[in-house]
């Protein structure tokens, strides 16, 4: 693993980071295959959508020299970035500090196959996610605590991913992806009104099931409906699809989630 902040590389983060000790700041993770970011552009819009709602000064730009810094030493850059605006140091108190955020660059070294769709098991989580703040709601911000302790209950299950639900009852995502449910033979994908995180892969499958003139509603799922899901997969920027075969005590449809895959050639992200 190799670390730059503001595309110098380092090994220490300061004990004043106010990403450290608020959460304050927000961050995208993504493929990178044959020096080439999948999905850049989505990413990119994604942090300039956070930062402006977030009130976070950062030259995105540097994210491009930190990439060049890294093909110095890496020929080819293969596997995962993980990019992250902090808002930097700060005293202490919630009051903001006067200068530009920070921007960091985790690059995980990996060697990568062509994206394939992967059968998992899954189900249903107790622990419900809370309501969140309007600006808030669809950001990737540092707070993932709600995420932290869903993957808790996930991994006891033995499940690598799985349906969490709020408060009110509706289903949101899954733990670290965003989900697409076939009911009554319907693509639906959860409106995320008051929680959970816009993915730039949910973006990407929706722009690609418009294109293809395949409907997909975005609209809120009570948990009333979760007897009647035909197919459900899970997807992000790692991963496009990760179909569920068999769902607690239930076998789902996974064909139509294989035609889906190949019908929108979801192994072709670039």
């Amino acid at each position: 693993m190799l670390c730059f902040k503001n595309a110098q590389q380092i090994h220490h983060i300061d004990l004043l980071d106010r990403a450290f000790h608020y959460g304050d700041g927000c961050f995208t993770t993504a493929c990178i295959r044959n020096n080439q970011v999948e999905l850049q552009e989505r990413h990119l819009a994604r942090l300039r959508m956070s930062s402006q709602k977030m009130n976070l000064q950062v030259d995105l730009e540097l994210i491009d020299a930190t990439l060049q810094k890294l093909r110095e030493t890496e020929t080819v850059l293969n596997g995962t970035l993980k990019i992250i605006i902090s808002r930097g140091m700060g005293q202490r108190g919630y009051s903001l500090p006067d200068h530009p955020a920070d921007l960091w660059v985790y690059y995980y070294p990996k060697t990568l196959e062509e994206h394939q769709f992967e059968q998992i098991e899954s189900g249903v989580l107790n622990t419900a996610l809370g309501l969140c703040m309007p600006q808030l709601v669809g950001l990737k911000t540092l707070n993932r605590l709600e995420q932290v302790m869903l993957k808790q209950e996930a991994d006891q299950q033995g499940w690598v991913e799985a349906l969490a639900c709020d408060v009110q009852g509706e289903i949101v995502e899954g733990v670290s992806s965003n989900c697409f449910l076939r009911i009554n033979n319907t693509w639906i994908t959860p409106e995320l009104r008051y929680n959970g995180v816009s993915g730039v892969m949910r973006a990407e499958i929706l722009e690609r099931m418009h294109q293809q003139g395949i409907a997909c509603e975005q609209r809120s799922l009570d948990m009333e409906e979760i007897p009647h899901i035909q197919s459900l997969f899970f997807c992000n920027a790692l991963s496009p699809m990760k179909m569920v075969a068999q769902f607690e005590q239930r076998t789902l449809d996974t064909e139509a989630c294989i035609a889906l895959f190949h019908r929108l050639h979801l192994n072709q992200i670039s």
